[in-house]
């Protein structure tokens, strides 16, 4: 299954994508594995414009987006500290050689509200968290993604630095706007190739068994006295294997 999360002709701004419907109907269709992929702004020198990184870990900064499923008559904590499945992640890096490009083999990504920028100063702070990347899909994405069991991993596509590096003088905005979209181009090319060479390992050695798929076990808190029919009913196939 592919899905365009900002819709055909990128109509959506990220705080629109309905990312709980996305994550269910993947879920509906039988999707146990995510390799999803998004556009970042660098907050590495060494993480150059065209590159691509493997996120390992997130800062989640946004503000208006329901970040579970479970929001009615249960309770349910999914542990994150591992926000990207880390089996996923190691195919990703098996098979970046194939890839004529620099993949990062770890990052940690800040996901922001959007769907403006960030101030000079918010970048500068991001790098002082420690983190890497800049963008504004990843989360509630790859946290709905653990409450359906379902193993998630991210490909960033470094598109250009973030504004804690000012750009060269004599840049025009225009100029900007056209580096910007070549790297881009490139980075998604890049990270087809990455992507597809995943798939296809995974076509031959099967797919893994990730600690994403038992999510659930330990994540439903409430008495299971209290799980009656319209529970189940409500959430679907997202409770079906607990049955």
């Amino acid at each position: 299954a592919l899905l365009a999360r900002h819709g055909d002709g990128h109509v959506l701004n990220p705080s629109q994508v309905p990312y709980r419907a996305n994550i269910y109907a993947l879920k509906t269709l039988g999707v146990t594995h995510i390799i999803a992929s998004g556009a970042c702004g660098s907050l590495r020198e060494e993480i150059r414009p065209r590159d691509l990184v493997i996120v390992d870990q997130v800062i989640d900064k946004t503000t208006r987006r329901t970040p579970t499923f479970f929001d009615d008559g249960l309770a349910v904590h999914v542990e994150f500290a591992e926000p990207f499945c880390p089996v996923l992640r190691d195919v990703l890096r098996s098979v970046a050689a194939h890839v004529d490009c620099t993949v990062h083999s770890s990052g940690t990504y800040v996901c922001m509200e959007g769907p403006a920028f960030s101030t000079r100063a918010e970048s500068n702070l991001h790098r002082a968290w420690g983190a890497d990347l800049i963008g504004m899909t990843a989360m509630p994405e790859a946290k709905l993604a653990r409450e359906a069991e379902i193993s998630y991993a991210l490909v960033a596509l470094a598109t250009d630095y973030d504004c804690w590096r000012p750009h060269e003088p004599g840049v025009t905005p225009q100029k900007l706007l056209e580096e910007i979209i070549g790297h881009l181009k490139a980075a998604t090319a890049n990270a087809i190739a990455l992507m597809r060479a995943a798939i296809e390992h995974l076509a031959s050695a099967g797919l893994p068994e990730s600690p994403a798929h038992h999510a659930l076990e330990l994540g439903i808190w409430t008495d299971r006295s209290k799980l009656t029919p319209d529970v189940f009913e409500r959430y679907g196939v997202l409770l079906e294997r607990h049955r």
